[in-house]
C-alpha cells in the first residue's frame, strides 16, 4: 500500500511533524512493507515552519533570538528554502502558547515577529511566506511593522506602547523607513476569513480569547479602526482581522492573504503526493462538527476523495456531531481510556492509532 499521514497540529501536546512520525511509526510496526509518505500539515499557525521543513529536507532552520509576546527574549528559527523563500510563523514568536496561560490582552505584542521577518528580509531572501495562526496579541501588527521600521506615534510625538494598549494612543504612522517587501512578494498564511474591525473583527471575535474583557474589546476595536484610517489597505479583505489584525498590517506592508492550509498544502506538494495513495491519514485535536468547514482535515480529505483513496482520521477526541461518514476514525481518547490519558501521552497513543488502522488494513486484505 501506499499510504500518505497529513495531520494537523495536536495543539498543546504534539506538533503535527512528530505526530505524522509518530503514526508513521506504528503503521511500520504492523506492515512494514508499505510505502508511508508524511506530509504533516498547519493552517498557517503552529507547526507550519515544520511542515515546511518536512517537506523540504534540505531547507536550513535559521536561528533568532526575538523579544517575546510578553517583552521577554524567545528563541526561534525562521526557514530558508532551497529557492530563497523564506518561512516566518508568528506561532513561534509572538504565539498564545508562549504565553503559558498568561494572557495579556492590552500588552501583547507582534514585534518579536517583525523581527524575524526582518532577519529574513535582511538575510536577502527572494520572498516571504508568513503564517499568522496561534497570535498572542491584538495590535493591528504594528509590532511588526515597528521591527520592519515603522513607527507609530501618539499625540505628543512619542512612539506609542506595545500591545492594543499603543492603538488606544495611536495619532500618526510613518513608514517612511520601512523596510521594502522582497522582490518576490510576501504570501500571508491566514486561519481566518475575519475583516478587521466590527462584529466578525479581529477585538470582538478573537479578543477575549487573548484576555481582553468587553471594555478592552470596544476599545481596541476602535483602535483598529484608527489604525485602518493612517494605513493604504482595505480592512474589509478576507483575513485582514486575522492574528488580532496582524493581516491587515501585513496587507499594508504589500502583503496577500491567503487560505493556510490549502496554500501549504499546494506548495509543500500534498496533491502530488496523494496522488496514487491506497489510503491517507489525517487528524487534528479535535474532531467535530466545524472540522468540515475548512479546517486542515477537510482540505485534506477532500485531496483525498478526489485521488479516489480512502480517509482516516486520527483525533484527541471525536465530537458527537463530527461527521465520519465514509471516513475511518479513531479516538485517541477511546484508544486511552480518558482524555486526560490521551493528553499525558499522546504519542504513544497516536503509536497505537497507526498500529490500530495498519491492523485494520490487514484485515480488508
Amino acid at each position: 500500500m501506499r499510504v500518505v499521514v497529513a495531520p494537523d497540529s495536536f495543539k498543546g501536546t504534539c506538533p503535527a511533524a512528530d505526530a505524522a512520525r509518530t503514526i508513521a511509526d506504528g503503521w511500520a510496526g504492523v506492515r512494514s512493507d508499505d510505502e508511508v509518505v508524511l506530509r504533516p500539515m498547519a493552517d498557517g499557525g503552529e507547526g507550519t515552519l515544520d511542515a515546511f521543513a518536512t517537506a523540504f529536507p534540505e531547507a536550513t532552520r535559521m536561528p533568532v533570538r526575538v523579544t517575546g509576546p510578553l517583552g521577554l527574549p524567545v528563541d526561534a528559527a525562521w526557514l530558508l528554502l532551497p529557492d530563497g523563500t523564506g518561512v516566518v510563523e508568528i506561532a513561534s514568536t509572538s504565539g498564545i502558547e508562549l504565553l503559558a496561560g498568561d494572557l495579556r490582552g492590552r500588552d501583547a505584542s507582534t514585534l518579536g515577529f517583525g523581527q524575524a521577518i526582518r532577519a529574513a528580509v535582511d538575510h536577502g531572501v527572494s520572498r516571504l511566506i508568513l503564517g499568522i495562526g496561534s497570535s498572542a496579541s491584538t495590535d493591528g501588527g504594528i509590532g511588526a511593522l515597528t521591527a520592519l521600521g515603522a513607527r507609530f506615534i501618539n499625540a505628543y510625538d512619542l512612539s506609542v506602547p506595545p500591545g492594543a494598549a499603543g492603538l488606544e494612543e495611536l495619532a500618526k504612522a510613518d513608514l517612511t523607513r520601512l523596510r521594502p517587501a522582497p522582490s518576490g512578494g510576501v504570501l500571508v498564511l491566514t486561519d481566518v476569513t475575519n475583516p478587521l474591525t466590527g462584529r466578525r473583527g479581529a477585538a470582538a471575535v478573537f479578543g477575549p480569547q487573548k484576555g481582553l474583557d468587553a471594555g478592552g474589546v470596544a476599545r481596541a476595536d476602535e483602535g483598529l479602526a484608527r489604525l485602518a484610517s493612517l494605513l493604504d489597505a482595505d480592512p474589509d479583505v478576507p483575513g485582514a482581522g486575522a492574528a488580532g489584525g496582524c493581516g491587515f498590517g501585513l496587507l499594508a506592508w504589500g502583503g496577500r492573504l491567503v487560505g493556510g492550509a490549502a496554500e501549504i498544502g499546494a506548495l509543500t506538494g500534498l496533491p502530488a503526493a496523494i496522488e496514487g495513495a491506497d489510503l491517507v491519514i489525517t487528524g487534528e485535536g479535535s474532531y467535530d462538527g466545524q472540522s468540515a468547514a475548512g479546517k486542515t482535515p477537510a482540505y485534506v480529505a477532500g485531496l483525498a476523495r478526489e485521488a479516489g483513496a480512502r480517509i482516516a482520521v486520527v483525533a484527541g477526541r471525536i465530537a458527537d456531531d463530527a461527521d465520519v461518514t465514509g471516513i475511518e476514525a479513531v479516538s485517541l481518547t477511546e484508544l486511552a481510556g480518558s482524555a486526560d490519558a490521551a493528553m499525558t501521552d499522546t504519542r504513544h497513543w497516536l503509536q497505537a492509532a497507526g498500529e490500530r488502522l495498519a491492523a485494520a488494513q490487514g484485515e480488508d486484505d
